[in-house]
């Protein structure tokens, strides 16, 4: 299949789970602050198909945080059912799916960077890379708890839900050790694949998706 096609596919799927999801949220709020990244990154990856057209690996992976985002902003990430079932599984004191949304915050952000400097040429050397690439993730890491702090400041209460603290005063520092964990993990899985892709790509040979 043509990586047209799976991303016209991916962006349908996408669409109709953001319609789904917007129906009955637990919280219309925690909804728009929790799906809006997706909203944006939709039109770009289609603006930037034609002129730089991203990995198939990494297409894939922003479909996957794409999810993640939708199925918290349905249920609000305290409240999703799969971490429940980990909670249980695990003998867990909080529901965790936050700290896999935070997780994929650090994983593909740092996929993302990787790819723009490696194919852009801006860096040499694979451990200045993935220095690089781990410093970009947490600085979106930190952005996002500012974001945070400020709509806690600007909803009061109401920010509650988006927040997802969960009664952790660690959670700020928690949620960007999950970042990182997620881009140096990202790195270590993906990079030799990552690397062959983009050759592939610059060689005019899309891989596939």
């Amino acid at each position: 299949m043509k990586r047209s096609a799976v991303l016209s596919l991916s962006t349908i799927a996408l669409l109709v789970l953001l319609v789904y999801s917007g129906i009955a949220p637990y919280d219309r709020t925690t909804w728009i602050l929790e799906v809006f990244p997706v909203l944006v990154a939709l039109p770009v990856l289609w603006a930037t198909y034609r002129r730089f057209p991203l990995t198939g690996l990494l297409y894939g992976f922003v479909f996957v945080h794409a999810v993640v985002l939708i199925v918290g902003g349905a249920y609000t990430y305290a409240r999703v059912p799969l971490g429940f079932a980990l909670a249980d599984l695990f003998s867990l004191s909080r529901n965790p799916y936050d700290r896999i949304g935070h997780f994929m915050q650090g994983f593909v952000p740092a996929l993302v960077a990787r790819e723009i400097l490696v194919r852009g040429g801006h860096v040499r050397g694979r451990k200045m890379l993935a220095f690089i690439a781990c410093c970009i993730a947490l600085a979106i890491s930190a952005t996002y708890e500012l974001i945070e702090w400020a709509a806690a400041l600007a909803l009061g209460q109401g920010a509650d839900e988006f927040l997802g603290t969960q009664g952790d005063p660690w959670d700020t520092q928690s949620d960007m050790l999950m970042a990182l964990l997620g881009a140096v993990a990202a790195q270590l899985l993906f990079a030799r694949e990552h690397d062959r892709q983009i050759a592939a790509l610059q060689a005019g040979e899309p891989p596939p998706v």
